[in-house]
């Protein structure tokens, strides 16, 4: 599908899905937790969908929200679909795994029978459901699809292969065999916080006492603290000292009967940097204010461009809501260590396009291992569009205009990059053309309604 946007600045008020972050990290736990439990989860990503059907593969009955009611907007008098928001989940028996294993698979692992699990282009489902099947004891093949089956995995693999798995990647193809056993655990910290969040959530199930050491210097610490607290919540225990975390096994989960998964601070940069070029402003309603979400970052950093931000927790649908209002100022550059904060680099260089000087983005080299490599795709699509930008080794180099000229640039099936061609509509004067856009859907179910 290819999206034409209309040239110029949006205002409006609107709300953001479910954060995909928080929602991966309840589902595993839930699944594997001892009681029923059910999730309140407005928006279901591309995303979150590939992690119930992997869980569901290994036995749990998560049943996804369907379509229940249309409403009328206030905001357009539009008709839309309204889902009823919660997520019932089954937990997976331990002692009946209910894999299909009726095709027998020939590889270096052996003749065995295997779970299809199907990540789609989830890296955060494929990281945190590696040790999970390890744990379970479970044979499984990973189906990855896009780029997924070229970003690092070694790593990891290495560390659980040494402590009892068999890992193997034919293609798009992962397989898993074997028992992940218990023992001290090595990761570096500056490589991917998921592989550190998928052992926190293994570990404890395990058979015996384990250690999980993080080397080096930790990069996106917010979401392994976002791991911590979801264990916790889950009602398993650990010790950490400095990096070291010293984690029980033989444990089991038991998550609350009610949980919910808040709003999305990584989808609500979008409608927030929209807002940086309008002068009647952008509110995005539901956010958490007191979030470890560690994307609600933008906030800082849209003030540090020079937007103006509005913060109103006394939300006029429910009361203490959170709401954030963007309106336009007088946007400088800034120098940006995106170290912390790699999926804000695409809409933040979108911003950059439009503030008066130069934007320095720096420690942003992971970046080059995602959906796309989004140094090179955020360069692109926004060179397309008439930006003065540039690449670096480790980050991009952003010399701001008043306007852009528009055109057609491509999304090079990258949600972000997409969404974030959409933001810098706002300073074209012609049309934006973008094309493959329904890649918005891993992470913004229904962002081009919203945009509208």
């Amino acid at each position: 599908m290819n999206k034409t946007i209309k040239p110029g600045s949006r205002s409006g008020i609107i709300r953001v899905p479910a954060s995909k972050s928080w929602a991966h990290r309840m589902l595993i736990t839930a699944a594997l937790s001892e009681n029923n439990s059910r999730i309140y989860c407005d928006g279901i990503s591309k995303d979150i969908a590939a992690t119930a059907a992997c869980l569901n593969a290994l036995g749990a009955k998560i049943e996804l929200p369907s379509i229940e009611k249309t409403e009328t907007r206030p905001e357009s008098g539009k008709e839309v679909s309204k889902k009823n928001p919660v997520i019932k989940i089954e937990p997976i028996k331990s002692n009946v795994l209910s894999c299909d294993h009726s095709s027998e698979k020939q590889t270096g692992l052996g003749v065995a029978g295997f779970c299809d699990l199907y990540c789609g282009e989830s890296g955060s489902t494929l990281r945190f459901m590696i040790p999970v099947v390890g744990v379970l004891g479970v044979s499984a093949v990973f189906h990855m699809e896009g780029r997924l089956s070229e970003r690092p995995l070694g790593t990891l693999t290495e560390e659980l292969i040494r402590h009892g798995m068999c890992i193997e990647q034919k293609g798009t193809l992962l397989y898993c065999s074997g028992k992940l056993g218990p023992g001290e655990f090595i990761i570096p910290g500056n490589i991917s916080s998921q592989y550190i969040s998928g052992l926190l959530m293994a570990l404890p199930l395990a058979s015996g006492k384990s250690s999980l050491t993080v080397t080096g210097k930790v990069e996106s610490g917010d979401y392994i603290e976002m791991t911590e607290r979801a264990v916790k919540d889950a009602g398993a225990i650990f010790d950490k000292n400095n990096n070291t975390y010293i984690i029980a096994g033989n444990q089991k989960y038991a998550v609350k009967e009610e949980l919910t998964v808040e709003k999305d601070w990584s989808s609500a940069a979008f409608p927030l940097c929209m807002g940086a070029f309008s002068e009647e402003g952008i509110t995005v309603y539901g956010l958490n204010p007191e979030s470890g979400q560690g994307d609600k970052e933008i906030i800082r950093i849209l003030k540090n461009f020079g937007a103006e931000i509005i913060t109103d927790l006394n939300g006029p649908e429910t009361g203490k809501d959170g709401g954030v209002t963007v309106k336009k100022g007088s946007l400088k550059g800034q120098i940006i260590d995106a170290s912390g904060i790699p999926d804000l680099v695409p809409v933040i260089s979108a911003v950059a396009s439009g503030a008066e000087g130069e934007t320095r983005i720096i420690h942003a080299e992971r970046l080059r291992f995602k959906e796309s490599d989004r140094l090179m795709t955020t360069s692109s699509m926004l060179k397309s569009l008439g930006a003065d930008i540039e690449e670096t080794e480790d980050g991009l180099i952003i010399r701001g205009k008043k306007t852009l000229s528009g055109g057609t640039t491509d999304s090079f099936n990258d949600h972000r990059i997409a969404m974030s061609a959409a933001v810098a509509a706002g300073i074209c004067t012609k049309e934006v053309t973008v094309l493959g856009a329904e890649c918005t859907d891993k992470s913004f179910p229904g962002f081009w309604d919203n945009f509208a």
